[in-house]
């Protein structure tokens, strides 16, 4: 912060480290060998899309780039856009490091043209020992992962599930301090 941003009172705010997403795929082996998770072969990335030529024009490119890579990998790449107005890219691939590199190209094509600030999450979902899903979610703004456990009922979540899963974690990936921003996304299309 310099001078004049005390004397005016502007902070400019520092933006989540972009290699953090990678953490995922070191994490990768606690989460299958130590925590029982297994790959659901699925992840998603979610950002508010804008109506303009540019941002269209960089979405395509994007779906286009893992289209064309997934050929090699196997990854293939589907667009959902939500009830809220957010458009969901949704990678399958059996192999989860795939979609750990499948989700930063999506997000880093989206940051290279300028639209950053447009990324919501990338959720990376997985099956527990019983089937049930387990997303780990990424939030861009804050720069670090949350377990979401949805729970049985309607909008319910397993909080104590939740909370094991961050112990349980470590330092293997950085998760978010905060509890209180550990945002539940409901009807995940993965």
């Amino acid at each position: 912060m310099g001078f004049l941003d005390v004397f005016t009172g502007k902070r400019k705010i520092k933006g989540p480290a972009p290699d953090r997403l990678f953490a995922m795929s070191t994490a990768g082996v606690t989460l299958e060998t130590e925590m029982g998770l297994k790959t659901a072969g699925k992840a998603a990335i979610v950002f508010q899309p804008l109506g303009t030529a540019d941002f269209e024009g960089i979405v395509a490119e994007m779906e286009e780039l893992v289209k064309s890579t997934g050929d090699e990998t196997g990854t293939t790449i589907d667009r959902q856009d939500d009830k809220f107005g957010y458009r969901w890219m949704v990678l399958n691939d059996p192999d989860y490091e795939d979609l750990v590199v499948g989700v930063n190209a999506v997000s880093s094509e989206l940051q290279g043209g300028g639209y950053g600030d447009r990324l919501l999450a990338a959720v990376f979902a997985f099956r527990d020992d019983q089937a049930k899903p387990v997303y780990w979610i990424y939030n861009y703004k804050r720069g670090a992962f949350y377990p979401f456990v949805p729970a049985g009922g309607e909008q319910q979540r397993d909080s104590e599930r939740e909370l094991r899963l961050q112990a349980q974690i470590g330092a293997d990936l950085p998760v978010e301090a905060e509890l209180e921003r550990w945002f539940p996304l409901w009807d995940i299309p993965i």
